[in-house]
C-alpha cells in the first residue's frame, strides 16, 4: 500500500527547541525540530502541530487531546500512557516509538505509517483509521473497536489477544502477523486473509475443538 508520506521536512529550516509547550503560538506549533523533550502529566488540548520533527520526546501520562498532527514524524518517542483523544493524524510517520497504553479513541488517522512501534494496549475504538500501515508493530491487547476502517495493512505485527468489535477485516491481510488469542466474531473476520495455521486460532467461533 502507497502511504502518502509526510512532505519533505528539512531540519536546517526547523527551529531547534527542546520544550514543546513554549512553542504553543496562537494554538499552533509549526516547524521545529523537537529534540529530547521530557514531560509528565501535561495537558495539552485543540492545537495544530504542523510540519514538525519530534525525536527522542517523552510524553508521560499526558492528555494531548482534540489536537491536530499533519505531516509530523515521530522518531524515537515514548507517549506511554497518553490520551491522543478526538486528535486527528494526516500524513505522519512513527518509527520506533514506544506508545503503550495509550488512547487513540475517537480519532482520525489519515496517511499513517507505525514502524517497529510498541503499540501494547493501545485503546483505537470509534477511530477512524484509512490508508494506515501498521509495519512490524506490538499491538497485543490492542482495542479495535466501532472502527470505520479503509485500506490498512498489518506487516509482521503481534495481535496477540487485540480485540476487534464492530470492526469489519474484510479483504484486510492478516496472514503473515501473529493473531494468537484475538478476541473477534464471525461477522468482522469474515472476508479477512489468513493463513492455513492461523485458521486454528479461530477454531473457538465455530464452537469446535481440535481432538490431538
Amino acid at each position: 500500500m502507497n502511504i502518502i508520506k509526510p512532505q519533505k521536512i528539512l531540519v536546517s529550516n526547523l527551529t531547534k527547541t527542546k520544550n514543546l509547550l513554549e512553542e504553543i503560538k496562537d494554538d499552533e506549533i509549526a516547524n521545529y525540530y523537537v529534540e529530547k523533550n521530557i514531560e509528565e502529566n501535561i495537558d495539552i488540548y485543540d492545537i495544530s502541530i504542523k510540519n514538525t520533527i519530534m525525536d527522542d520526546v517523552e510524553i508521560l501520562n499526558g492528555k494531548l487531546e482534540k489536537n491536530s498532527f499533519t505531516d509530523v514524524r515521530f522518531n524515537n518517542c515514548n507517549f506511554s500512557n497518553t490520551s491522543f483523544e478526538n486528535c486527528s493524524f494526516i500524513r505522519c510517520e512513527f518509527d520506533n516509538c514506544k506508545l503503550t497504553g495509550c488512547n487513540f479513541s475517537g480519532s482520525r488517522m489519515y496517511n499513517v505509517s507505525f514502524k517497529e512501534v510498541n503499540m501494547n494496549y493501545i485503546n483505537l475504538a470509534m477511530a477512524s483509521i484509512e490508508r494506515v500501515l501498521f509495519n512490524n508493530d506490538l499491538l497485543r491487547n490492542s482495542i479495535f473497536q466501532d472502527n470505520k476502517i479503509k485500506n490498512i495493512e498489518f506487516i509482521k505485527s503481534d495481535l496477540t489477544q487485540a480485540q476487534f468489535f464492530h470492526t469489519k477485516l474484510k479483504d484486510i491481510d492478516l496472514s503473515d502477523s501473529i493473531i494468537e488469542g484475538i478476541a473477534v466474531s464471525i461477522d468482522d473476520i469474515k472476508g479477512a486473509i489468513i493463513n492455513q495455521f492461523q485458521a486454528t486460532d479461530l477454531l473457538y467461533l465455530l464452537g469446535v475443538k481440535l481432538k490431538e
